[in-house]
């Protein structure tokens, strides 16, 4: 019965959705009717009320979904969707000061020359107007109201015009900044906490493990590394728009022909014009978007930037053609520039302000923040006194966030009724038992969110699908996709919602302002190659993870919280890039480490001799660990061709097994609740089956599995062996390397502590044992900051406890720090003579193996190595074997 009624959740909401009812209420509307019919039904026939949910009744599902969305989005850390209203705001606030028109006005003339030149140009424009605004409607009536009639007087093919229109315009829904991507970010977090747990539970039962290795953890995403990884996908989409008008207008010339400019091209106000129009949304793109993969700013702060910024450039168009236009715009980045010259130059930091000169550029840096703030708040006051932009601006924001809030809501009590009624354990065992693994689960999962947007927004699909099918997605191990790269191939594939006839939004926006003299059906037959390009970027995109993952890896591996070199997530790829630099760099090594080997290391205290010796044998050993590491490899790659499909079949039989399991679980737990005579036997016999279902499946599974599946976990076991004691020995011998340069290198230091124990001593006979105490407690300190020192540290520890006892005992103290000296001394002695002579060969060798044999030591990537391992990490690596 679960089942009727899931069927009659999917029924009511698409009934509700498909009448026009308010998708706010339609998503929330179903779930409680379908709730509460089940509930009824189950008091009446079984006299339960829970009898029809997989667990608990209808009051705890009917609350379910708003204690979930309280539960997520009532979190302090969990703000990402407070860009959104930021963000709408910013497109609403460009798109009343119609940047659209002249954008689309001014690209015309200058691409119309070209063949195809006015469609280009609409591409270009909607791609701008994408990393501006982001609004799909504004953009698509706006140049259909503008470029439509334009491109049909110029003998367009009705067609290709109102597809390109259509197509740029849903643009905004893939380039950043995006709604859509927020909205994604925030749902693929949850998804991807979901999907960890999964995948630890998925290691444990196939390896009997409970702790799972870090590298193996699924990447979550952030709205901003949504942003980074959607930009290349939305600029080939962009590129491959164009590319299109552009071949057609050239093997058909009459579809798009060229639109000859009646002025001069080149001349001053013409370029004047296009300046005008081009830089202020491409500066205001670079603040936001630079912003974020600068790391200089969150997404909050990038969509506060953008806010900020499109009220600036609404100021001087709503004044246009006046003489004080630009005046705010003018001393708002006049102030910028002030505050950054003056916080370049000076100390800002009221805390540490120490000269005079720095309270003079505190003074005038507050000058500039007036100024700056004057500029924002006098485009504010245009913006709020000329036809009220300001508050229609500010009226439609709160409708939109208000709209998608509420839809958020209802999506997550559709969510807590589908998941009531087993629906989640359906799509995973629906998935999960589909042949061909991770691919076979992706393609239909795309291929229901292409289907759905021929009837459903953007919102709805993201709220309501990706909940329930990226977590099964992102704990797949045979894949191992990002969060990220999943986010934008959903994101590319929602785009259709807008595009895709007959339903299509950006069908409909076109539709309502083109002339009776364009048919529906042209509108149908121009988006059609578009479709197919929106499917060719999938597909390129697809193939090609690295287009998504690159920006965001390499934003994370540059930052200034990037992750030191020891990170789990980094070590496959610093080891390709460690083999790699010592296949090409073996003579060299070998040359620098014969220098050190051949240094005379006499002038070190015996121990030391014998540790610099051992380190130095360690240092020549490197090659022979990467040797094992190779033939480790390649044994497992040899091993893998008969393993993997074996495993991969019994992985699939196991997958089966469990999920009838989980079955057999839930019927008994009914079992024991249920007083029903008939439905108790209905129950019983339905566990006697699953349990000879179990039974036939365990005989599938071949009778050497065992044996073949430990002789394959040795050599994962001998491969994870030979790298840790390649990493191991690897950091061991460059810390003792760096450790006894460094020591070597803080003679001076040390000889300057002598002499302050000398003094110490010295002065001793006239001072106060608490005067003494002191003196002690600042030479212990300073002995800890130098390198090797803990031993002359340790007797002015025991003078301290001397010091400090009710009866201070100075001569016992006098004797301790007697003993430190001489052990100072000692020290000293050796770094000196050392210093003089095997200092040279093991600092040289110590900065030559800082990037490799002690990489794993440094504090963070160096830039030529961030530019190797981001392409290594921006891949997916298959892990299936490991699980």
């Amino acid at each position: 019965m679960e089942l009727v009624f899931l069927a009659l959740l999917f029924l009511l909401m698409m009934y509700a959705l498909g009448s026009g009812y308010p998708v706010a209420f339609a998503l929330p509307g179903s779930a409680i009717v379908t709730i509460i019919l089940a509930g009824l039904t189950g008091l009446l026939i079984e006299g339960d009320s829970g009898a029809y949910f997989i667990q608990d009744g209808p009051i705890e599902w009917l609350t379910a979904g708003v204690t979930n969305f309280r539960g997520i989005y009532w979190e302090v850390e969990r703000d990402t969707l407070i860009a959104i209203p930021l963000f709408i705001f910013m497109g609403i606030m460009l798109q009343r000061s119609k940047i659209a028109e002249d954008l689309l006005v001014t690209m015309a003339q200058l691409f119309g020359p070209i063949p195809g030149g006015l469609g280009i140009s609409v591409v270009f424009v909607g791609g701008l107007l994408a990393a501006t605004t982001g609004i799909v409607g504004a953009t698509v009536v706006a140049m259909g109201l503008i470029s439509l009639p334009a491109m049909l007087r110029n003998n367009y093919s009705k067609p290709l015009a109102t597809g390109a229109i259509c197509a740029s315009g849903t643009l905004g829904q893939i380039i950043p900044p995006s709604i859509v991507l927020i909205i994604l970010a925030d749902q693929l977090a949850s998804a991807a906490d979901q999907a960890a747990t999964m995948r630890k539970d998925l290691y444990k039962q196939a390896t009997g493990q409970f702790s799972m290795p870090s590298e193996f953890n699924i990447i979550s995403t952030s709205a901003g590394d949504m942003f980074l990884g959607a930009f290349l996908p939305g600029i080939i989409l962009v590129g491959l728009y164009m590319v299109y008008i552009l071949v057609a207008a050239l093997i058909r010339p009459k579809l798009a022909p060229a639109v000859p400019y009646d002025g001069k091209l080149l001349e001053k106000t013409f370029m004047i014009k296009v300046a005008l129009a081009l830089v202020p949304p491409l500066l205001l793109i670079f603040l936001v978007l630079g912003s974020i993969i600068a790391g200089i700013a969150t997404v909050n702060q990038a969509g506060a930037i953008g806010a900020i910024g499109a009220m600036l450039m609404s100021g001087y168009k709503l004044r246009e053609g006046t003489k004080t236009a630009f005046y705010p715009a003018i001393l708002t980045i006049a102030s910028l520039l002030l505050i950054w010259l003056i916080s370049a130059n000076f100390n800002l930091n009221i805390k540490t302000i120490n000269e005079t000169s720095d309270w003079f550029g505190l003074a005038i840096v507050t000058v500039g923040v007036i100024g700056l703030l004057t500029g924002i708040g006098w485009s504010g006051w245009r913006a709020y006194v000329t036809e009220d932009t300001l508050r229609d601006v500010m009226k439609e924001t709160a409708k939109t966030t208000s709209l998608v809030f509420i839809i958020l809501l209802g999506a997550a009590m559709l969510t807590a009724a589908f998941r009531g009624f087993g629906g989640e354990e359906v799509v995973k065992h629906f998935l999960s038992s589909l042949p061909g693994g991770f691919w076979a689960q992706f393609i239909v999962v795309m291929l229901v969110i292409f289907l759905l947007g021929f009837f459903l927004d953007f919102i709805e699909i993201a709220v309501v699908v990706v909940p329930i099918v990226a977590p099964i997605l992102l704990a797949d191990p045979s894949a191992n996709v990002t969060a990220v790269w999943l986010g934008v191939m959903i994101g590319l594939n929602i785009q259709t919602s807008f595009l895709t006839p007959p339903f299509g939004f950006a069908l409909f926006y076109l539709r309502g302002v083109a002339s009776k003299a364009v048919k529906t059906l042209d509108m149908y037959k121009g988006v059609v190659p578009f479709i197919a390009l929106q499917i060719a970027g999938l597909a390129i995109v697809g193939f090609n993870p690295g287009l998504v993952n690159y920006l965001p890896t390499k934003t994370f591996l540059s930052s200034e919280t990037a992750p030191p070199p020891k990170n789990p997530r980094l070590q496959l790829c610093l080891e390709d890039y460690l083999f790699e630099f010592y296949d090409a760099n073996k003579d060299a090594y070998s040359a620098e480490l014969n220098r050190l080997k051949s240094a005379d290391l006499s002038a070190l205290p015996q121990a030391k001799q014998d540790a610099l010796a051992q380190n130095i044998k360690n240092a020549g050993m490197i090659f022979d660990l990467v040797g094992n590491i190779e033939n480790a490899k390649a044994a497992i790659d040899q091993a893998a061709l008969p393993y993997a499909p074996i495993h991969r079949e019994v992985r699939a039989i196991e997958r089966v097994i469990r999920q009838d399991e989980a079955e057999i679980k839930q019927l008994q737990r009914d079992l024991r609740v249920t007083d029903s005579v008939s439905k108790r036997n209905k129950i019983s016999t339905r566990i006697a089956g699953l349990q000879n279902d179990i039974a036939e499946q365990r005989k599938l599974i071949p009778s050497d599995w065992q044996n073949t599946n430990r002789e394959f976990k040795k050599l994962t076991a001998e491969l994870n062996s030979s790298r840790t004691k390649f990493r191991r020995q690897s950091d061991q011998t460059y810390v003792g390397i760096r450790l006894l340069t460094a020591s070597i290198d803080a003679e001076g230091e040390l000889a300057a502590i002598a002499d302050r124990v000398r003094q110490m001593r010295a002065s001793a006979a006239t001072s106060s044992p608490a005067d003494i105490l002191d003196d002690v407690k600042d030479v212990y300190d300073a002995l800890n900051k130098i390198p090797d020192a803990e031993e002359a540290a340790k007797p002015l520890s025991d003078a301290r406890r001397a010091l400090d006892d009710a009866a201070p005992d100075l001569a016992k103290a006098r004797a301790h720090i007697d003993m430190s000296l001489a052990i100072i001394d000692d020290e000293l002695a050796w770094r000196r003579a050392a210093k003089s002579g095997l200092y040279a060969e093991l600092l040289a060798f110590e900065t030559y193996t800082r990037s490799n044999l002690g990489l794993r030591e440094q504090d963070r990537l160096s830039p030529a190595q961030v530019d190797f391992v981001t392409p290594c990490l921006a891949q997916h690596r298959d892990l299936a074997l490991q699980f």
